[in-house]
């Protein structure tokens, strides 16, 4: 699965969550932002902003 943060922009490391699934609440390792997947996508994962973060 492939999620690229949308406020840095980078690949989020999607290695902690093994079983993904909508209603998750992720981080992002780079910038420190929440967000939820909302869908998944093939290989792709929906997400919305749920916190801004650092």
């Amino acid at each position: 699965m492939k999620l690229i943060c949308p406020e840095c922009k980078n690949d989020v490391d999607l290695t902690a969550y093994p079983n993904m699934a909508a209603g998750n609440v992720i981080e992002c390792n780079v910038c420190g932002i929440t967000l939820m997947v909302k869908d998944m996508d093939g290989e792709n994962v929906i997400v919305e902003v749920v916190d801004e973060g650092k």
